[in-house]
Order: structure tokens, then sequence, then C-alpha cells
């Protein structure tokens, strides 16, 4: 392993990544490949992809959405300033909240972490009221807990009308990693 790769037993993350502008799912690996490289951080799953309707305002493209499991020795601050910046690189501009994007990330959970800043509250204070996470974060993390619930359990719970699985040959997806 790369001395600039965590270790396995590095805090575990988990991102959302959407895009609903351009070449989406291009643009979702782009970003996976550049936080992939990003030292410090290893990405170790990915999601499929899944077509969701737009929440907030809804005219406007549909997303294609997924998740990312993460190891990382940045800290969570760190780790949220480095996809800002992958944000910005790929034509990330922030006019309207719930607006059409080029790529979003977000992140969700960092380890056991519970955090409130201005910038940055953990676990993501949204992400149970959203299938177009909670289906792809299932996927991948099933028995994952939040609040002593599972994750499987959460998406069962909520309304997961609008959110579809997408083949994953369709897109060429799960982008390749360099390892």
């Amino acid at each position: 392993m790369s001395p600039l790769k965590p270790a396995a037993t590095a805090p575990t993350a988990y991102l959302s990544l959407g895009s609903n502008l351009g070449d989406r799912a291009g643009l979702m690996a782009d970003a996976l490949g550049r936080l992939d490289r990003i030292p410090g951080v290893r990405v170790v799953a990915v999601s499929s992809l899944y077509a969701t309707a737009p929440v907030g305002r809804e005219d406007q493209p549909e997303f294609l959405n997924a998740v990312a499991q993460v190891r990382t020795s940045l800290s969570p601050q760190e780790l949220l300033a480095a996809c800002l910046r992958i944000e910005a690189d790929l034509g990330r501009i922030r006019t309207e909240r719930w607006g059409p994007r080029t790529i979003d990330l977000d992140l969700l959970l960092y380890g056991e972490t519970q955090l409130a800043e201005d910038a940055l509250t953990l676990p993501h204070p949204r992400m149970s009221e959203r299938a177009f996470v909670l289906a792809p974060l299932a996927e991948i993390a099933p028995d994952l807990r939040l609040g002593g619930t599972t994750i499987a359990d959460r998406l069962a719970a909520i309304d997961r009308s609008g959110v579809r699985r997408l083949e994953p040959a369709k897109f060429g997806w799960p982008p390749a990693l360099a390892t």
C-alpha cells in the first residue's frame, strides 16, 4: 500500500454523489477518481447508479446518484474541503439551493463522529429523509447503524418512488479506480 493512502484501520466515511447536468456518470466517475488520488483517502466501495427525481425544485433534469465508502486519514473538515475543491474543479457553481448541478459531493457519515458546525453537520442532517441517499447507501452498507436503526430499515420506512437503480453496464459503472 502506498504510504500516502490510509491504513485499513483509518476512519470510514460515506459520501453521496449526485449530478444532473452534462455527462452525469462521467462527472461522478471523475469526482471519485479525484477523491481516490487525494493523499489520505482511499475509495473502498461504490454503489450502483440511481436515477432520481429532483428534490426541492422539480423543474430540472433527473439526477444520477451514488454513494461511496472511503477510508481516510483526513479529518472530517479536511475531507469536506477536498470535496468542495473537487466540485469547483468540475464546474459546480453554487447559485441556488437544490438547483441543477454538475456535481454534488456530500459528507454523510464519518465513523461515529457527531458534529454540529456552521459548515458541517454529522451525520448529515437530512440523509434519513432522502431515498436517493439511503438506497445507494443501503446497497453497500445495509447493516450500518444510524441512531440505533440500520440503513436498510431506514430505507424501508420511507417513500422510494422516483428512485430507480440503473444497469451498471449502460454507464460503465462503477468506474475503475487506481489501487
